[in-house]
């Protein structure tokens, strides 16, 4: 298919001509079936540099150029950044069956699949194809085709060289990688916006891992539905991003649709968008997207290529991922710059930040694409993660507990002062049940607004007993689980028992007494 629509040529920026002339050296002199692998952040322009690179080597070599990409879109959009370049192409689709030898094109773009079957069924001959680009060069099913051009030199591209399957290093395909400016060189030259990082501490002890390394869909599915984490989520946007144009990462459509009707019944203007959402319709709602200013647009993965929205001000991590590649590709839908939007908002809802490091860190990616399995072995493990959480209450819930001086209980200092007094663990756990309970009744007028009180506490409780348990030491998750459903309950028995006791205190005294004697 003759792509017909022309690109805009681009200015190249100096970056971006100096790492066509590096690639260009690292070409020179080297062998066929050289493979380069080029890095460069999401948002840095790659597809314009390797469309400037098939125009060089058309012209210096005199041979031809193919792009790999892996989804129709890219193939699209990839199309028409050659033809801005000058660069007679054509895309390599379901409804071509046959190429002619001589043909007029300097360029060919394709998806994998397609030509894996056009070459199997040796219906297309490329021997006169002299570089292959291979766009988002982590993805494997690449590979089925590098035997069909033994004598083309490689140029894989990514923003992450690291391979989606650990059992395909990257290392065994490419001969070495060449790196181009990082995440935040782009920031200080205002070629991306800054990213405002926010996190909170979430609890994923529920997520399982798949074997693809990351976190299973159904335990994602699980946890991110839950009431508490849908208000987390409502309640982070209305916090730092009320009246943004926002694209929400969900790792399941369940998820995904819970947030739809979350936000729909908070009156927010927000759609759903999956792999099952017919072509016409996903078109009416990134049109929607684009031209509403306080858009909400909840997905599942499928936005994180070949999806380019400049507006975008506030990305939100609505999952964890161990994936490093994913983690940049969602954040990297809203680091594009425009002259009224030097920064964006990521709020993050999966721990991720403390997992790889903020977005703009430095990375060594020479280190990463060299030892990958290293990598991946050191990443931080959610216990890690969680061992260094602290719970601090909500301002919004402080509130509600104003009537109490203090809110806060050391479990690490009151679990010493148990054993230096030879008081079994339990103590500890009674003590912060008795706090609980008073912090309830003296902000309540009932006895049912106390226990409501109580059942808002409970990440404070979750908090504590995760504390207690670390203590004890060699717990089990399902110990864990008991500890929290028997403080649940002991705080509702406590708060019934002693709550008329309380109210009917006449002096300080009565009341301090009656704090001591339960």
């Amino acid at each position: 298919m003759q792509a017909d629509e022309e690109g805009d040529r681009k200015e190249l920026y100096n970056y971006q001509q100096k790492d066509i002339d590096a690639i260009f050296e690292k070409f020179e002199g080297k062998p066929n079936n050289y493979h380069l692998l080029y890095q460069l952040p999401t948002g840095g322009g790659k597809t314009v540099i390797f469309s400037e690179i098939a125009r060089r080597y058309t012209e210096k070599y005199k041979r031809k150029v193919l792009v790999l990409t892996h989804r129709i879109e890219l193939s699209k959009q990839t199309s028409q950044m050659l033809n801005g370049f000058g660069v007679k192409n054509t895309i390599i689709d379901s409804a071509v069956k046959e190429l002619p030898y001589d043909n007029e094109f300097f360029c060919y773009v394709a998806m994998v699949e397609t030509l894996n079957n056009r070459l199997k069924d040796k219906k297309f001959h490329m021997d006169d194809v002299g570089l292959v680009i291979v766009d988002e060069a982590h993805y494997n099913s690449f590979r089925k085709l590098f035997t069909y051009f033994k004598d083309s030199v490689f140029l894989g591209v990514t923003a992450t060289p690291l391979s989606s399957n650990i059992e395909l290093p990257m290392y065994e395909t490419y001969d070495e990688l060449i790196m181009g400016e990082p995440i935040k060189a782009l920031i200080d030259r205002g070629y991306l916006a800054k990213a405002q990082m926010f996190g909170y501490d979430v609890e994923l002890t529920s997520l399982k891992l798949g074997i693809n390394g990351d976190y299973t869909v159904a335990s994602s599915d699980e946890l991110y539905s839950r009431g508490i984490m849908q208000d987390l989520l409502l309640q982070s946007y209305i916090t730092r991003s009320q009246g943004k144009k926002t694209l929400i990462f969900n790792n399941g459509i369940n998820t995904s649709l819970y947030v739809y009707e979350t936000f729909r019944a908070a009156g927010l203007p927000i759609k759903h968008l999956d792999n099952r959402t017919p072509d016409m319709e996903r078109k009416k709602i990134l049109a929607w997207f684009k031209k509403t200013p306080d858009a909400i647009l909840t997905s599942v993965s499928i936005l994180t290529t070949g999806f380019d929205e400049p507006t975008v001000e506030t990305i939100i991590l609505n999952r964890a991922t161990r994936s490093l590649t994913l983690y940049f590709q969602m954040i990297g839908r809203g680091s594009r710059s425009l002259p009224e939007k030097d920064t964006f908002t990521v709020i993050d809802l999966g721990n991720n930040a403390q997992r790889f490091g903020l977005w703009s860190d430095p990375i060594d990616w020479q280190y990463i694409f060299k030892n990958p399995e290293l990598f991946l072995d050191n990443i931080r493990t959610d216990a890690e993660i969680e061992s260094y959480h602290v719970y601090l209450m909500p301002d919004e819930l402080r509130e509600k507990f104003g009537k109490s001086m203090e809110v806060t209980f050391d479990v690490e200092q009151e679990f010493k002062i148990a054993a230096d007094n030879r008081e079994k663990p339990k103590h500890v756990i009674d003590k912060s049940i008795r706090q609980h309970a008073f912090m309830c009744i003296e902000n309540a007028e009932t006895i049912i607004e106390a226990r409501k009180l109580a059942r808002e506490l409970e990440p404070d409780i979750d908090y504590r007993v995760k504390q207690y348990a670390k203590l004890l030491s060699k717990t089990t998750k399902n110990y864990r689980e008991w500890l929290v459903e028997d403080y649940k309950n002991r705080l509702g028995i406590l708060i019934g028992r002693i709550f008329h006791r309380y109210k009917d205190a006449e002096t300080e005294e009565e009341i301090l007494e009656l704090k001591r004697l339960n």
